[in-house]
């Protein structure tokens, strides 16, 4: 797979690329449009982004610049490390060059996430649909567990009707995946799942939580109760709720962000949280894990059919 450059990820629309990670203009403005901060939480929006020029600049902390720019300093990671990460999910994000080197593009509204820029949920109904029981059969996800947590969402962007996995967050809005997609409806926020114990899980997607519940019980115990994050980004103001539980595991990803995340909350209280990611060693993330033992169980059925 051929890797792309800082020049190409710069050419995509800035615009569409927040929109795949669940973020909505509160509003549209001589072709700037207004956001929330995603590095913090705030009441006013002070992250503009010209969409003209392709660039953009949160006035709450003085920082600004092109999507690279913004790509690093969002996932907490470096260059070569967002290059990648963007290569290999480049089909998972409608990425397309700015309006402004094709057409103008049409606001139908100023106000708060009008417009075809907005994930709009058109429906939300039980797991049924052939090509998302198969998505989910290729990440090892058993259907009833999927049915469980998950819904089957039809949302609509840019004009174009999708079809997806969606698990609701505890604002209301939707991490939401298939096969060619990866994105989140506004409001974005953690999802919480327990009866309050005294134990918590920490995981950063849904699919990892979810391969939690995949795996045999004997492997794991499941007394816990869950958060996930949704987004690394949500790590710190999500310290309060930690701090009410005992223990605290973290399963976070392996790689620079999430061990970077990890390392930081171990520095809060060791005593309280524990990293688990030893489980999964060897793999970026859970899911991972989940999808390599299974590709492993399914060679050694067939060599055994062979002897």
């Amino acid at each position: 797979m051929e890797r792309l450059t800082c020049k190409e990820v710069n050419r995509m629309d800035m615009v569409e690329y927040l929109a795949s990670l669940g973020y909505s203009p509160e509003k549209t403005y001589n072709g700037d449009y207004w956001y929330l901060s995603p590095f913090h939480q705030e009441r006013t929006a002070s992250f503009k982004v010209n969409r003209r020029k392709n660039i953009w600049y949160d006035h709450s902390i003085g920082k600004g610049g092109t999507l690279v720019d913004f790509g690093i300093l969002y996932h907490k990671c470096t260059i070569p490390e967002l290059l990648q990460w963007l290569s290999s999910n480049r089909r998972s994000f409608s990425f397309h060059q700015p309006h402004s080197m094709r057409e103008a593009p049409i606001i139908a509204s100023e106000e708060k996430g009008s417009g075809q820029d907005r994930i709009l949920i058109l429906d939300t109904r039980p797991i049924a649909h052939l090509v998302i029981r198969e998505y989910l059969a290729k990440r090892c996800i058993p259907l009833e567990i999927a049915k469980h947590y998950c819904q089957e969402v039809d949302f609509l962007l840019h004009g174009k009707r999708h079809t997806v996995v969606g698990f609701r967050n505890r604002a209301g809005g939707y991490e939401l995946r298939n096969e060619n997609f990866k994105g989140s409806s506004s409001p974005k926020a953690e999802t919480v799942i327990g009866d309050g114990g005294n134990e918590l899980v920490v995981f950063e997607g849904f699919f990892d939580f979810l391969s939690y519940h995949s795996i045999p019980n004997k492997q794991l115990t499941r007394s816990s109760d869950y958060l996930i994050l949704n987004s690394l980004s949500f790590l710190e103001r999500s310290r309060s709720f930690m701090e009410k539980y005992q223990r605290v595991g973290l399963m976070l990803d392996h790689d620079s962000a999430g061990k970077e995340a990890t390392r930081k909350v171990l520095l809060w209280d060791k005593e309280r949280y524990s990293d688990q990611r030893q489980f999964y060693q060897g793999k970026k993330d859970l899911n991972d894990w989940l999808v390599a033992q299974n590709a492993s169980v399914k060679r050694r059925h067939r060599i055994r059919r062979t002897l």
